[in-house]
């Protein structure tokens, strides 16, 4: 067997990621995976994309991109697509046949594409969104809700210009309609884990979406199951849609 065509997963670490699976399905059924491999390619500085690159230079084709690194890969690419500047993260690479990089940002293809299907979309597209974190996944779950025409509160531990506070969100819950757990929190092996919001102000006028898929219900979501919430949406679908944004990028 000799691969052609090899792609792979950047972050560190990579204990919780579902895509080597995902792909490596995507490519049996295909009747690709004698030429197709998808691997796992766990480097704990970003500094090692470039030695991996050289490494695999004319067969790699194109990358994912998690934990830690969606905003400190985009100064080693040589172009980024301008959406993927707006947002501010890169979470997909293509790889071109000269060995040149190209960053795009798939995470906001994801989330849009099912927050638009979902059912509950008019009960919350009238009142404000809340974005519960700021890393790069969180810029582009923003960047959807804003092009949506949603208003965004973007809630940090340690808010900076622009953003609120959880005790801030505390005292204005009765304006909101969907909350977004774009934080690891929750996410396996610590799955106790969980945003600390004041659950106890939830109510039916609330939809809870987690970005988080392993474990699906994640003690965010059943917590807010708990307290009555109109609606949750698990974080599988997202990650469906964006790795297929991804394959689409890459064989473009």
């Amino acid at each position: 067997m000799s691969i052609s065509h090899l792609y792979g997963l950047l972050g560190y670490p990579l204990g919780h990621s579902f895509s080597k699976k995902y792909f490596t399905e995507k490519f049996e059924k295909w009747g690709l995976s004698e030429s197709h491999s998808y691997e796992q390619f766990e480097i704990p500085q970003i500094e090692d994309f470039l030695t991996l690159k050289s490494a695999h230079k004319g067969q790699l084709k194109g990358l994912n991109v998690t934990i830690p690194y969606k905003q400190q890969i985009m100064s080693l690419l040589d172009e980024i697509d301008p959406a993927a500047a707006k947002i501010g993260a890169v979470n997909t690479i293509k790889i071109f046949p000269d060995g040149k990089t190209k960053g795009f940002n798939t995470d906001y293809w994801g989330f849009r594409q099912t927050i638009e299907s979902w059912d509950a979309f008019p009960q919350f597209k009238s009142k404000k969104a809340v974005v519960l974190g700021q890393g790069g996944a969180a810029k582009a779950i923003i960047a959807a809700l804003e092009d949506l025409g949603i208003t965004v509160w973007k809630v940090s531990r340690t808010p900076v210009e622009g953003q609120i506070s959880y005790e801030d969100l505390a005292a204005a819950m009765d304006e909101v309609g969907l909350i977004v757990n774009s934080t690891p929190l929750g996410m396996y092996p610590n799955i106790d884990s969980f945003p600390p919001i004041d659950y106890h102000l939830l109510n039916n006028q609330h939809y809870l979406y987690d970005i988080v898929y392993n474990p699906l219900r994640t003690a965010f979501l059943e917590k807010g199951v708990a307290q009555g919430v109109g609606g949750v949406y698990e974080g599988l679908e997202m990650l469906h849609g964006q790795a297929d944004k991804a394959w689409e990028i890459w064989n473009a």
